[in-house]
């Protein structure tokens, strides 16, 4: 069998393909990725069970019962998996977890959420991710499609499950947030448009500690690009130019920098961000960016990219750039009082995050940390700390 379970030899590609025949999917973790999961697959005839090892929310409860899927919580029936002839899986759950060793011993396929997905639209898929900055330039993008009138969804690790909305909704454009363990369930899936926006270690917990596998799992947003397709990256980060000139991508290549240099499409100059595509150049002035910070001008620069490679025009660029709100918890002003501002950067979920946070900061700051340790260095922050 091949990574859609069907027989080598079928002629019909996975992306197309509507026809479970009856076969048997079990969808491990009962979460939005997971709910989602199953609500596609039965709608597309296949056999569904779904099955999590914590209790399960009452909205995904009511979801199952209102599709009459068949769920389990607080437990994993090893029989009623095993049985599968697919299985997705949800992001959190690691390959290293007992039921998933199972399931590949028995060589039946896992997969991801949005590899399920991928097989039931036509829609454009532009793909954004990246150790840090991804959530905000995946929403930044969102918004200048939106407002431009695109009929777009929003997916992956930000908005509803991308499974889910391919099931009930029709869309032209989705804009998708992945993280390296999504990328990891991916195989046939393929980005119209990828974005790779830095590489800095992080869930190395999640990868025996070596950086290279994490970096492994980031690039995975090339596979299946043609020259058809485009890939927009961050040409500062070493990581990444580094596996660029390593794997000499297939698509057509967008990369962006702070200067400029020969070959990069997007870059800051004289205080202004500056776009070249095929599709003529844009300009903005710095100061008329609503998101603040260097970090900021770079996702502006990613997001401005792929705007532009979609025809997008200028002003609607222009506006979009201006008014985006931002995300929550991310540099989130979220109150003054007596004359100190309090900044939620909870989603600055690594070292480099918090650099970059800490770098945009203007006036003194105290600052204040918590959460697990995944195997960062955290001597990155010394210089930017007293």
């Amino acid at each position: 069998m091949n990574m859609c379970g069907k027989k080598e030899g079928c002629e019909t590609s996975p992306k197309t393909c509507g026809n479970a025949g009856g076969r048997r999917l079990v969808v491990l973790g009962g979460g939005e990725s997971g709910a989602g999961a199953a609500v596609l697959a039965k709608k597309q005839g296949f056999d569904v069970f779904v099955s999590d090892f914590s209790e399960i929310k009452p909205k995904y409860k009511a979801l199952f019962n209102k599709y009459d899927i068949v769920f389990e919580e607080n437990q994993h029936t090893e029989n009623l998996i095993l049985s599968a002839d697919e299985a997705v899986k949800s992001p959190g759950i690691p390959d290293q977890a007992p039921i998933i060793k199972k399931l590949k011993e028995k060589q039946i396929p896992v997969i991801s959420e949005i590899e399920l997905a991928g097989r039931y639209t036509k829609a454009k898929m532009i793909c954004i991710t990246g150790s840090n900055g991804k959530t905000t330039t995946t929403a930044l993008t969102y918004h200048i499609l939106k407002e431009a009138g695109l009929n777009v969804g929003l997916a992956g690790n930000i908005g509803d499950s991308l499974a889910l909305q391919v099931a009930e909704k029709e869309y032209d454009y989705y804009v998708i947030e992945l993280s390296s363990f999504q990328l990891d369930g991916m195989y046939q899936f393929k980005a119209d448009i990828a974005v790779l926006l830095n590489i800095t270690p992080d869930h190395l917990d999640r990868y025996n500690y070596e950086i290279q596998n994490y970096v492994d799992s980031k690039l995975r947003i090339l596979q299946n690009q043609t020259e058809k397709d485009a890939f927009i990256y961050w040409n500062d980060d070493p990581v990444v130019s580094r596996e660029i000139l390593k794997r000499k991508p297939a698509a057509v290549l967008y990369p962006f920098a702070e200067k400029k240099t020969a070959g990069v499409k997007a870059y800051i100059e004289d205080k202004k961000i500056n776009i070249e595509t095929s599709n003529d150049k844009f300009i903005m002035e710095e100061e008329l960016v609503a998101l603040t910070g260097t970090h900021n001008l770079y996702n502006s620069l990613a997001a401005g990219i792929a705007a532009r490679l979609l025809d997008i025009k200028d002003e609607n660029i222009r506006r979009s750039l201006s008014n985006f709100k931002g995300v929550e918890h991310r540099l989130e002003k979220v109150a003054r009082v007596k004359g100190v501002e309090y900044i939620n950067d909870s989603k600055a979920t690594n070292v480099n995050a918090c650099w970059y946070a800490l770098q945009s900061m203007k006036t003194p700051t105290v600052l204040m940390l918590g959460g697990t340790d995944k195997g960062n260095d955290y001597s990155e922050i010394e210089s930017l700390v007293i």
